[in-house]
Protein backbone atom coordinates (compact mmCIF):
# COMPACT_ATOMS: atom_id res chain seq x y z
CA UNK A 1 0.00 0.00 0.00
CA UNK A 2 1.80 3.28 -0.86
CA UNK A 3 0.69 6.92 0.27
CA UNK A 4 -0.79 9.60 -2.60
CA UNK A 5 2.81 10.73 -3.05
CA UNK A 6 4.03 7.34 -3.62
CA UNK A 7 5.91 6.73 -0.31
CA UNK A 8 5.57 3.68 1.02
CA UNK A 9 4.53 1.82 4.30
CA UNK A 10 6.39 -1.04 6.01
CA UNK A 11 3.10 -3.07 6.40
CA UNK A 12 -0.55 -2.64 5.16
CA UNK A 13 -3.17 -4.21 7.49
CA UNK A 14 -5.96 -5.36 5.32
CA UNK A 15 -9.26 -6.32 6.51
CA UNK A 16 -9.00 -10.33 6.66
CA UNK A 17 -12.82 -10.38 5.87
CA UNK A 18 -13.00 -8.02 2.79
CA UNK A 19 -10.07 -7.33 2.03
CA UNK A 20 -10.37 -3.69 2.16
CA UNK A 21 -6.93 -1.48 3.65
CA UNK A 22 -7.43 -0.46 7.09
CA UNK A 23 -4.12 1.14 7.89
CA UNK A 24 -0.07 1.46 6.93
CA UNK A 25 2.31 1.24 9.60
CA UNK A 26 5.84 2.26 9.23
CA UNK A 27 7.51 -0.54 11.65
CA UNK A 28 10.85 -0.22 10.95
CA UNK A 29 10.47 3.72 10.01
CA UNK A 30 10.14 6.69 12.38
CA UNK A 31 6.34 6.90 12.06
CA UNK A 32 3.72 5.25 10.66
CA UNK A 33 3.54 8.68 8.49
CA UNK A 34 7.22 8.50 7.84
CA UNK A 35 9.54 7.61 4.52
CA UNK A 36 11.95 4.63 6.08
CA UNK A 37 14.76 4.75 3.31
CA UNK A 38 14.89 0.98 2.84
CA UNK A 39 11.44 0.45 2.58
CA UNK A 40 11.13 2.37 -0.20
CA UNK A 41 14.34 1.56 -1.81
CA UNK A 42 12.97 -2.02 -1.79
CA UNK A 43 9.60 -0.82 -3.24
CA UNK A 44 11.93 0.95 -6.69
CA UNK A 45 13.82 -2.43 -6.60
CA UNK A 46 10.43 -4.46 -6.40
CA UNK A 47 8.22 -2.62 -9.13
CA UNK A 48 11.59 -2.81 -10.85
CA UNK A 49 12.01 -6.30 -10.93
CA UNK A 50 7.98 -7.14 -11.30
CA UNK A 51 7.99 -5.16 -14.82
CA UNK A 52 11.15 -7.07 -15.85
CA UNK A 53 9.48 -10.27 -15.28
CA UNK A 54 5.65 -9.25 -16.57
CA UNK A 55 6.52 -6.75 -19.17
CA UNK A 56 2.91 -4.99 -17.65
CA UNK A 57 3.96 -1.11 -18.39
CA UNK A 58 1.44 -0.53 -15.36
CA UNK A 59 4.79 -1.95 -13.03
CA UNK A 60 7.03 0.39 -14.87
CA UNK A 61 4.94 3.13 -14.29
CA UNK A 62 4.63 2.43 -10.86
CA UNK A 63 8.80 1.97 -10.44
CA UNK A 64 9.17 5.69 -12.00
CA UNK A 65 6.77 7.07 -9.57
CA UNK A 66 8.07 5.44 -6.42
CA UNK A 67 11.80 6.19 -8.01
CA UNK A 68 10.44 10.02 -8.38
CA UNK A 69 9.53 10.58 -4.77
CA UNK A 70 12.75 8.79 -3.47
CA UNK A 71 15.01 10.98 -5.40
CA UNK A 72 12.76 13.97 -4.86
CA UNK A 73 13.81 13.88 -1.25
CA UNK A 74 17.69 12.18 -1.41
CA UNK A 75 20.07 14.35 0.57
CA UNK A 76 22.66 15.99 -1.61
CA UNK A 77 25.66 13.48 -0.86
CA UNK A 78 22.94 11.18 -2.64
CA UNK A 79 22.39 8.63 0.74
CA UNK A 80 19.36 8.87 2.27
CA UNK A 81 19.34 9.23 6.27
CA UNK A 82 17.48 5.66 7.56
CA UNK A 83 14.32 7.50 7.27
CA UNK A 84 13.57 10.46 4.69
CA UNK A 85 11.79 12.20 7.86
CA UNK A 86 14.72 11.51 10.45
CA UNK A 87 16.78 14.74 9.01
CA UNK A 88 13.48 16.99 11.01
CA UNK A 89 14.98 15.40 14.30
CA UNK A 90 18.60 16.33 14.15
CA UNK A 91 21.18 16.39 11.45
CA UNK A 92 23.22 13.67 13.37
CA UNK A 93 20.83 10.49 12.23
CA UNK A 94 22.42 8.26 10.47
CA UNK A 95 22.55 7.76 6.91
CA UNK A 96 21.69 4.44 5.43
CA UNK A 97 23.96 2.74 2.86
CA UNK A 98 21.87 -0.27 2.16
CA UNK A 99 18.81 1.83 0.64
CA UNK A 100 21.09 4.00 -1.55
CA UNK A 101 22.93 0.49 -2.50
CA UNK A 102 19.56 -0.89 -2.98
CA UNK A 103 18.23 1.73 -5.23
CA UNK A 104 21.37 2.29 -7.19
CA UNK A 105 20.91 -1.18 -8.20
CA UNK A 106 17.45 -0.79 -9.48
CA UNK A 107 17.46 2.41 -10.94
CA UNK A 108 19.87 0.93 -12.95
CA UNK A 109 17.81 -1.69 -14.30
CA UNK A 110 15.07 0.90 -14.20
CA UNK A 111 16.91 2.71 -16.88
CA UNK A 112 17.36 -0.11 -19.24
CA UNK A 113 13.51 -0.32 -19.44
CA UNK A 114 12.59 3.57 -20.56
CA UNK A 115 12.55 4.50 -24.60
CA UNK A 116 13.50 8.34 -23.71
CA UNK A 117 16.64 8.63 -23.47
CA UNK A 118 16.49 11.36 -21.26
CA UNK A 119 14.77 9.90 -18.65
CA UNK A 120 16.92 6.93 -19.04
CA UNK A 121 19.93 8.85 -18.29
CA UNK A 122 18.64 10.49 -15.64
CA UNK A 123 17.83 7.18 -13.44
CA UNK A 124 21.35 5.68 -14.96
CA UNK A 125 23.21 9.44 -13.91
CA UNK A 126 21.59 9.43 -10.39
CA UNK A 127 22.36 5.84 -10.12
CA UNK A 128 26.23 6.15 -11.01
CA UNK A 129 26.34 9.09 -8.25
CA UNK A 130 25.34 6.95 -5.58
CA UNK A 131 27.38 4.56 -6.48
CA UNK A 132 30.37 7.09 -6.92
CA UNK A 133 29.87 7.99 -3.21
CA UNK A 134 29.39 4.63 -2.05
CA UNK A 135 32.68 3.97 -3.35
CA UNK A 136 34.26 6.90 -1.64
CA UNK A 137 36.15 6.57 1.43
CA UNK A 138 33.34 7.59 3.45
CA UNK A 139 31.36 4.23 3.12
CA UNK A 140 34.40 2.16 2.21
CA UNK A 141 34.95 -0.21 4.77
CA UNK A 142 38.49 -1.49 3.61
CA UNK A 143 40.11 -3.33 6.27
CA UNK A 144 38.01 -1.82 8.89
CA UNK A 145 35.32 -4.66 8.81
CA UNK A 146 34.52 -7.49 7.34
CA UNK A 147 32.53 -5.79 4.52
CA UNK A 148 32.06 -3.49 1.82
CA UNK A 149 30.24 -0.72 2.81
CA UNK A 150 29.81 1.53 6.13
CA UNK A 151 27.10 3.52 7.63
CA UNK A 152 24.18 1.44 7.24
CA UNK A 153 21.08 0.90 9.02
CA UNK A 154 18.77 -2.34 10.45
CA UNK A 155 16.17 -1.38 12.90
CA UNK A 156 17.02 2.16 14.76
CA UNK A 157 13.58 2.40 16.56
CA UNK A 158 15.12 -1.17 18.11
CA UNK A 159 18.87 0.48 18.08
CA UNK A 160 19.95 -3.14 16.17
CA UNK A 161 22.59 -2.44 13.62
CA UNK A 162 22.75 1.22 13.57
CA UNK A 163 25.86 2.58 11.72
CA UNK A 164 26.71 -0.89 10.71
CA UNK A 165 27.77 -2.73 8.31
CA UNK A 166 25.01 -5.39 6.84
CA UNK A 167 25.29 -7.97 4.36
CA UNK A 168 22.46 -7.04 2.16
CA UNK A 169 23.63 -3.49 1.86
CA UNK A 170 27.27 -5.34 0.40
CA UNK A 171 25.31 -7.62 -1.68
CA UNK A 172 22.91 -5.22 -3.35
CA UNK A 173 26.07 -2.54 -3.94
CA UNK A 174 27.87 -5.60 -5.78
CA UNK A 175 24.75 -6.01 -8.07
CA UNK A 176 24.63 -2.65 -8.88
CA UNK A 177 28.88 -2.26 -9.88
CA UNK A 178 27.78 -5.91 -11.63
CA UNK A 179 25.09 -4.15 -13.71
CA UNK A 180 26.63 -0.71 -14.21
CA UNK A 181 29.50 -2.99 -16.11
CA UNK A 182 27.26 -4.76 -18.30
CA UNK A 183 25.81 -1.42 -18.99
CA UNK A 184 29.35 -0.13 -20.12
Amino acid sequence: QFRKDYSCYHVAVYDTLDGHFIKGVTHQGLSDDSMWARGQAWAIYGYTMVYRETHDVRFLDFARKVSDVYLSRIPEDMIPYWDFNAPELSSGEPKDASAAAITASALLELSTYINNSDSASFYRNKAVEMLQILSSPAYQARNKKDAFLLHSVGHMNKGWEVDASISYADYYYLEALVRLKRLK
